[in-house]
């Protein structure tokens, strides 16, 4: 009997011990289901901005937006402490994932950015189209987990990989950056990196707004404000591969890890414009093609293309009885806003459509087809700019043009989707609930 109270006592003592300690136990196993950084624009540049946190003890890393870019880099020169900073090696697993065939030594004290026996990848700004050897390191980086609605709890990941740049790599981007945060189609990129840490889809959505927009990771939903399922009725289109990368510099062989998509014909109200149709392809030396960036602030067409919608639109708005007026830097083509009309999708200017292969149709309404130069109304600039002669992409559609339209990228199923604008659910991409915790 004696052994038997012993027994119990001890079950029992084993069974609070457990309850003590579960709730930790459940917390350094955190799955989060998606994560959530806010993107704010920057009036100066026009580039998407975010902020991370990385390194030990953790600093607030401020970077520019890239949708295409292959990877996170930062300026290591400059003030990079970090106790947990840890270079990949020659020949190691890191290096295997992140594509990187180079090997090389520093000749200077060790320090972040310059190892011997490592690794490099090659960090770009895309913004300049400058590029750099850099080297290819892991650290601790933290970022907000959400249901979808609201942010969660704080997520980190040790060892994520990243590339350090220079400072001279930071010249063209905005103020108080310091580096560059690459989403695009490589396996050391954020989304990938992220889905392969939590075990979520690899899938994300970007929401930006011309004050402040949302990077979403993870499966749906993305709820904005008044309880809008932005990732409701979707329309899908596949993502296409370009063979060449589009990157300033690259190894012969390496794909593009920018998002293509496959658009066939441009409508303006509804009459077809003429184009080259060859030129709407990717050809084998990569060149032509659509693909679609945060780097471009506005839609860049190829010398020919442009010239024939601008024609297109001058002819349609003609119709609709709306002058044309001088042009506005770095606008060719604008118009006088006095008599036109507003909408609830922006002003009443001819509709662009983007007709893609399958057969879907991205919308370009008023709010995102012309800009307010002056802010008042007076003068409306179609804002699509001309990518002369030899453009490597024939249409980059910028950001300007995916402002309040949510655009997801489901990587597994290689599919991108669209809402077009989001005025007409009358929610705004700057309607993610950041004041509140899940």
């Amino acid at each position: 009997m004696a052994n038997s109270s012993i027994y119990q006592n001890l079950f029992i003592t084993l069974l609070l011990l457990f309850s003590i300690t579960a709730p930790s136990l459940a917390q350094t196993s955190f799955r989060p289901k998606a994560l959530v950084i806010p993107v704010t624009k920057d009036a100066s540049t026009l580039q998407y901005l975010t902020q991370i946190n990385q390194r030990t003890p953790q600093v607030p890393v401020k970077l520019v937006v890239d949708l295409g870019g292959n990877f996170l880099w930062v300026d290591c020169e400059t003030n990079y402490t970090s106790s947990t900073y840890r270079p990949a090696r020659c020949k190691s697993a890191q290096c295997s994932l992140a594509g990187s065939s180079s090997c090389g030594d520093c000749f200077s004290s060790p320090k972040p950015g310059c190892n011997n026996n490592t690794c490099g990848l090659i960090p770009d700004n895309t913004i300049t189209g400058t590029a750099t050897s850099g080297e290819l390191a892991q650290d601790t980086l933290s970022i907000q987990s959400t249901n979808g609605l609201t942010p969660g709890r704080i997520a980190t990941v040790s060892n994520f990989l990243f590339t350090c740049g220079s400072t001279f790599l930071l010249k063209g981007l905005a103020k108080g950056t310091t580096g560059m945060a690459g989403l695009g189609r490589t396996k050391i990129a954020l989304p990938s990196q992220f889905s392969s840490a939590f075990s979520f889809h690899r899938k994300f959505a970007i929401c930006l707004s011309s004050s402040t927009g949302v990077v979403i990771f993870g499966d749906e939903p993305y709820v904005l404000l008044p309880n809008v399922d932005a990732s409701k009725g979707l329309s899908f289109t596949p993502l296409l591969t370009n063979p060449v990368s589009t990157s300033s510099a690259f190894s012969q062989g390496e794909p593009s890890a920018e998002y293509f998509i496959g658009v066939k014909s441009i409508v303006i109200d509804e009459k077809t414009v003429t184009v080259n149709s060859s030129l709407l392809d990717i050809n084998s030396n990569g060149l032509g093609g659509t693909k679609v960036s945060t780097v471009d602030p506005y839609t860049v067409l190829e010398d020919s293309i442009f010239k024939a919608i601008t024609k297109a639109f001058i002819d349609a708005a003609a119709a609709r009885n709306i002058k044309r007026v001088a042009a506005v830097k770095p606008f060719e083509v604008c118009f006088s806003g006095k008599g036109v009309g507003s909408t609830r999708l922006g002003a009443a200017v001819p509709t662009v459509e983007f007709v893609m292969q399958n057969g879907v149709t991205w919308y370009v309404f008023g709010a995102n087809s012309v800009v307010d130069v002056h802010n008042d109304g007076s003068v409306l600039c179609l804002g699509f700019v001309n990518g002369g002669k030899n453009a490597r992409t024939s249409i980059v559609i910028g950001g300007y043009q995916l402002e309040n339209n949510l655009v997801q990228f489901d990587l597994a199923s290689s599919r991108l989707g669209f809402s077009s604008l989001l005025y007409g659910r009358q929610t705004t991409c700057a309607n993610f609930n950041f004041t509140s915790t899940a």
